[in-house]
């Protein structure tokens, strides 16, 4: 079971319309220019892609996002475990593309140990796109549907747009007010570069008299769609422009086929925990929470993490770096 080229890896996705965008190559070449090297499997119905790199001096992870693709896991395993020791992994991340609670679905092999630390969010919110777009329109909150129609009598407008510089201006106003992190403006270009030409990515632009508002980047794969990477200006926030912008990104996902919408991240916390807290916090994820809920989704988390350990004292070492930082 040798490691097979990315085209190999295209054909064998091509043939999984169920596999996760986090899966594809243009991902795995994404994250190529920022640092990660990548390498793909594949024996049978089950491949993965595994990005590769160093976290800490002298402690390189190694890591499948939203994956493997099909289930039987011991299948490529051996050929997983040969990567990983060559390239000097002290472990294995894998974040599977399995709900918990989700029925028919492989568990990774017993070897490997449950994880508090997760990469991508676990916990995040499927909006249904099925039916028309009153169905749409009609399973949201009355507040976030008066929302929508209120930007459009104020009237905000909704384009797709090139201008990444723009988008990441407001990406940064949006990070410094919100206090949380962005990447810098070349990984936004490379990935519309990538993604767009597809037709798997669109760049949305809210404005109102000429003035930028707020922005997305959306993404699509299969039947499903992301919503990545967002921000907004501190003007002419009454005018209500991101439910307006959401609205026009679900819209262009229904056109791409797509019948989910993933609003990619929410509190790690179960749903009472949620409605209860949201309205008395703003920290961390729980002030996209009280906007995001209003769209109608369903709230899901995904199983594991799940770790595999080939050094155990680098492990233990990243482990305590971990709890230093706050995050285990």
């Amino acid at each position: 079971m040798p490691e097979i080229s990315p085209g190999e890896w295209d054909n064998f996705i091509s043939r999984h319309p169920e596999a996760h965008l986090l899966q594809t190559s243009a991902w795995g070449a994404l994250k190529v220019a920022f640092g990660w090297r990548v390498y793909h499997v594949q024996q049978g119905n089950t491949g993965a892609q595994i990005l590769i790199r160093r976290i800490l001096p002298g402690i390189h992870l190694a890591y499948i996002p939203r994956g493997p693709v099909g289930d039987d896991w011991q299948a490529i395993l051996p050929e997983v475990d040969r990567i990983c020791q060559n390239q000097h992994c002290a472990f294995l991340k894998v974040e599977p593309d399995i709900w918990e609670g989700e029925n028919g679905r492989s568990s990774p092999p017993t070897d490997f140990v449950s994880s508090p630390h997760s990469i991508q969010p676990p916990r995040t919110l499927i909006l249904d796109l099925s039916g028309d777009e009153q169905v749409l329109l009609g399973r949201m909150k009355q507040k976030t549907r008066y929302n929508i129609n209120l930007a459009l009598k104020k009237g905000v407008v909704i384009q797709p747009t090139t201008d990444l510089d723009v988008f990441h201006s407001l990406i940064e106003l949006t990070a410094q007010r919100d206090r949380f992190g962005a990447h810098q403006l070349d990984y936004y270009r490379r990935a519309y570069e990538l993604f767009h030409p597809l037709g798997q990515c669109e760049l949305f632009l809210a404005e109102y008299e000429h003035n930028p508002l707020a922005a997305l980047m959306v993404f699509a794969c299969g039947k499903r769609a992301w919503y990545f990477y967002g921000g907004s200006a501190n003007i002419h926030r009454e005018r209500m422009p991101n439910y307006l912008l959401q609205w026009e990104a679900m819209r262009w996902a229904r056109s791409q086929g797509c019948t989910e919408y993933d609003f990619w991240g929410v509190p790690d916390a179960d749903l009472e925990t949620l409605e209860a807290g949201f309205a008395q916090r703003s920290d961390n994820l729980w002030g996209v929470y009280r906007f995001k809920r209003g769209f109608g989704g369903a709230l899901h988390r995904s199983e594991g993490p799940w770790d595999r350990i080939y050094i155990p004292s680098l492990y233990r070492l990243y482990r305590f770096w971990q709890k230093r930082r706050g995050e285990a």
